[in-house]
């Protein structure tokens, strides 16, 4: 577009080559790089893209372009892209194969998890390089579909040494949403200098200076324009005779530019134009076929739309510009546009591209249809099952438009107000359950109409928002699909304890219509049993809900399970399993949990199963283990834009670590977020996550401040109970024991109801802080031996190092180096620094002296680093790291040769004999 002479050099672009050439240059030396192109229409992003395609010699290609009428067209754009690399398939791990294959429509199967086909096309995308870097392009960005879209922002998240150069150009527009937070080169005007030059280029005759100067005034350096507009001018406006200034966007001038050259046409060469304008897949075969299903001349036709400079026929119909595309369906009236619909709609094969026939044939309906809409039925299906949850939603959006029925209308309104739900368009969601409720609903739809609108208003706005419509919900399905119901409840009762303290009516609300359902006796399945008791220890207390609670958790670990029941129940159930003091049952449970969500590619739950699993690994002991579960969740939500996984998992994991710097930037993060604000869970969790951190580091006032707010609403259980065990270590160091007795009653009520060996351990652990002389020993003692017995090896650690504090008290020192000794041992080992430096400095005054930080590392790795070192200890091969951690095997391979480097070792091998919980990490 904006080239002067050779192709090699772009007018006035000499910045933006350079920072192409760089990043070809940082490719071909085996490093990614990733660029958002992003101006308005015309800027020249299509020019650069040329630009690095001449300079791409010994580079392999692939190229794609996003088309406006295919935007619904699930994984279309990403499927364009990737076919030249489809090859390579089947060195990609099955389950990422399974999951590209069927997101392609290459064979059947169950719905594949978008991050899971991200992974596959990171994976295809790094097993394509070979001995040449890979160059990908994408034109016109703005208008692929959404899938493909979120997969490229996906995929260039995660590449870093792949040798590979991903660019895509992005159309500006008022929304930054497309692409965004990625690398971005922004394309603006060229300047005055070079927008004269390039004008002078395309304009031979006479051309008044005043006329020159209002051209290059009003194109603002758009080069596309500066080319454009000149041809539409009179000889008596060259000549200076302006009429009225222009006053659309540049873009719309543009427009109206090819729009008059497109009118200046033969009628049939403009129908052709029509043609190749409404079906963007550039079939030349295709063209051809409507065109005489049209009984258009397609040879004389073509010359004519060849020389007129608007489209090319080669391989491909290729426009001119994306604009040039518009101008051509925008000549055309609607009854134009609706016989081109029908012929493209008899051209297509319908048993290679039933998609994009049906959508033609939607678009040429004159009214209701319910062949069509029917047929729309079948693709929104085919279309979710391939993942494209958006593209599923436009199909049955537009079925409802045209089914004549109205009982049929509004069922096909609900599936698509669902499916717009799930690919998270609420307000259009919203629109179409208004619509649905016109119709007349059966009890059924209208209870799950009910509850669309209560998880709409939970998903945008809080989670307590939705709770009297999911209340509702769960109220009106109760008697026609009682496992739906249960379900309903679930997700309130879990909406409710998140939103605690912040709800509006809240947990009680839910219990009191738990319990006022029939059915809902204690008695029934484990499901409802556990719903059951947990509405009883709101509404009656621990003590009568808690059993009903305990039975219902043992059921679920004795039971099988199905992956939809595991997936939707098993985190409730692990969540009682903690508040009921099962340690064992939260182990086991939890544990199931994450095997299932990674075994099933479950990646909108194995977030949360991680953070409940990692928590579990927290009280264990085993801070190593939770660091790695931490590193996974992060990873997923680094390659989901969300950093809420790697902070809530930091606000766990840090305190015990004695990590003030990181947990109070974990508190901060998550206290100052808006989209957790209504969330009083998080207000809970972070103000345990301070008690804990001050306990370690001996600063009882400040843990005796945040333990108060901590369990100021126990009705969240949860860490509200940790909140109150804090409370009484904090209370009693500071001579508070009224507020430390009432708090060690509270936790000995549920003790004795609750039974296990880890509530009693920590009853007697509260109980030995308050007590004094041999009956605080003995206490102490239980203690220690029934967290043992749990297995909550970091209460149990502590508890030695309260026995040994106050051992040295009573100046029983022998005793006291004893127990002293294991406590610094479990606790050092564990890597919870603050606990272990009380129990180092404890042992110093009974003269045993303990070296800080002995460990045979010095080596400072990252957290990333760390975690592919284990993983690799554990016998992961790359690819099994990658598909772990979000990475593609070269940049874990990259990962690994830093390790090699600052370990001082030369093998995997090697690495198995490093002690890699002695490891100090960087960020």
């Amino acid at each position: 577009m904006a080239r002067d002479g050779a192709r090699t050099e772009l007018i006035g672009r000499q910045d933006e080559c350079k920072v192409l050439d760089d990043l070809l240059a940082q490719a071909r030396a085996g490093r990614s790089g990733v660029l958002v192109v992003r101006g308005e229409a015309g800027i020249g992003k299509t020019e650069l893209l040329n630009h690095l395609l001449d300079r791409a010699t010994g580079c392999r290609i692939v190229r794609a372009a996003g088309v406006q009428s295919e935007m619904e067209l699930p994984y279309a754009g990403l499927h364009q892209l990737c076919a030249p690399l489809l090859s390579h398939l089947e060195v990609i791990p099955e389950p990422q194969r399974n999951a590209l294959r069927t997101a392609f429509g290459m064979q059947a199967g169950d719905t594949p998890d978008r991050f899971l086909v991200g992974l596959a096309t990171l994976s295809l995308i790094a097993a394509a390089v070979g001995d040449e870097p890979l160059l990908c392009l994408v034109d016109d960005a703005q208008w692929l579909d959404r899938v493909s879209a979120q997969t490229l922002q996906f995929v260039a998240r995660r590449l870093l040494a792949e040798s590979v150069l991903l660019v895509l150009a992005v159309r500006e527009s008022g929304s930054r949403e497309v692409l965004a937070d990625l690398p971005e080169l922004a394309v603006r005007g060229l300047g005055e200098r070079d927008s004269r030059r390039l004008l002078d280029s395309v304009v031979t005759g006479p051309l008044d200076q005043r006329v020159r100067d209002r051209i290059v005034a009003e194109t603002r350096g758009n080069p596309l324009a500066l080319l454009e507009l000149p041809r539409g001018l009179t000889l008596l406006e060259m000549a200076g005779e302006f009429g009225v200034p222009e006053s659309r966007p540049l873009s719309s001038q543009i427009e109206a530019g090819f729009l008059r050259r497109i009118r200046s046409l033969d009628a049939q060469t403009q129908q052709l134009l029509l043609i190749a304008a409404t079906e963007p897949v550039g079939d030349v075969s295709l063209l051809r076929s409507a065109a005489e299903h049209l009984g258009i001349d397609a040879d004389r036709a073509a010359t004519e739309a060849e020389a007129s400079g608007l489209m090319s026929l080669g391989t491909w119909v290729r426009f001119r510009h994306p604009l040039v595309r518009s101008a051509a369906y925008r000549a055309a009236g609607f009854e134009e546009r609706r016989r081109v619909h029908a012929a493209l709609a008899e051209s297509i094969d319908a048993t290679l591209y039933p998609e994009r026939r049906v959508w033609h044939l939607a678009s040429a309906a004159t009214g209701p249809d319910e062949n069509v809409a029917a047929e729309l039925v079948s693709s929104a299906g085919r279309a979710h099952a391939r993942g494209g949850v958006a593209a599923a939603a436009a199909f049955l959006d537009r079925a409802t438009a045209l089914t004549p029925d109205p009982v049929r209308r509004g069922t096909r309104a609900l599936a698509a107000a669902r499916a717009k739900y799930q690919a998270g368009a609420f307000d259009t969601a919203r629109e179409l359950v208004d619509a649905a409720e016109l119709s007349p609903l059966d009890e059924v739809e209208a209870g799950r109409a009910t509850l669309l609108r209560g998880q709409i208003m939970s998903a945008a706005n809080s989670a307590s928002a939705g709770l009297p419509l999911l209340l509702e919900a769960a109220k009106r399905l109760q008697p026609f699909d009682p496992a739906l119901a249960d379900q309903t409840y679930r997700d309130a009762i879990y909406a409710a304890l998140t939103a605690g303290r912040l709800a509006t009516g809240g947990v009680r609300d839910v219990a009191e219509a738990v319990l006022s359902t029939p059915g809902h006796t204690g008695t029934e399945s484990r499901e409802t049993r556990l719903l059951t008791g947990l509405a009883r220890v709101v509404t009656e207390g621990y003590a009568v809900g808690a059993p009903i609670l305990l039975d219902a958790v043992a059921a679920f670990r004795e039971g099988e399970l199905s992956s939809e029941d595991g997936l939707g129940w098993l985190p409730f159930a692990c969540r009682m399993a903690h508040n009921t003091w099962d340690f064992a049952a939260w182990s086991e449970l939890s544990a199931r949990l994450v095997d299932l969500a990674r075994g099933n590619g479950a990646l909108a739950v194995l977030p949360s199963a991680l953070l409940l699993r990692l928590s579990n690994r927290v009280f264990a002991g085993d801070l190593r283990g939770a660091a790695s579960l931490t590193v996974e969740a992060s990873a997923i939500g680094e390659a989901t834009g969300s950093s809420f996984f790697a902070h809530y998992g930091a606000l766990v994991l840090e305190p015990f670590r004695g990590r003030e710097s990181a947990t109070r930037q974990a508190i901060e993060t998550l206290t100052q977020d808006r989209l957790l604000r209504g969330e009083g869970k998080v207000a809970t969790a972070t103000q345990w996550a301070a008690a804990v951190l001050h306990n370690g580091l001996g600063r009882y006032e400040e843990a005796y401040a945040a333990a108060e707010r901590g369990c100021e609403n126990p009705q969240e259980l949860g860490l509200s109970l940790q909140s109150r065990v804090e409370l009484v270590e904090a209370a009693v160091r500071l001579g508070r024991t009224e507020r430390a007795a009432e708090a060690v009653r509270a936790i000995e009520e549920m003790a004795q109801v609750s039974g296990t060996p880890w509530a009693l351990g920590t009853s007697a652990a509260a109980r030995a802080l308050v007590s004094e002389g041999e009956k605080a020993d003995a206490l102490h003692r239980e203690a220690i031996e029934r967290l043992d017995e749990a297995g909550v090896r970091m209460d149990s650690a502590r508890a030695r190092l309260r026995h040994g504090e106050w051992l040295r008290q009573e100046r029983r020192r022998a005793q006291a180096r004893t127990r002293l000794s294991e406590a610094h041992e479990m606790l050092d080992a564990a890597g919870a620094e603050a606990f272990a430096e009380r129990a180092r400095r404890e042992l110093t005054a009974v003269g045993v002296k303990v070296r800080v930080g002995a460990t045979a590392e010095n080596a400072v790795l990252t957290a990333k680093e760390v975690e592919i070192a284990r993983l690799v200890q554990g016998g992961f091969t790359n690819p099994e790291i990658g598909a772990r951690l979000f990475l593609s095997p070269h940049t874990v391979e990259w990962h690994l040769r830093k390790v090699f480097v600052k370990l001082g070792v030369s093998s995997r091998k090697e690495i198995g004999s490093v002690r890699l919980e002695a490891m100090s990490t960087a960020p």
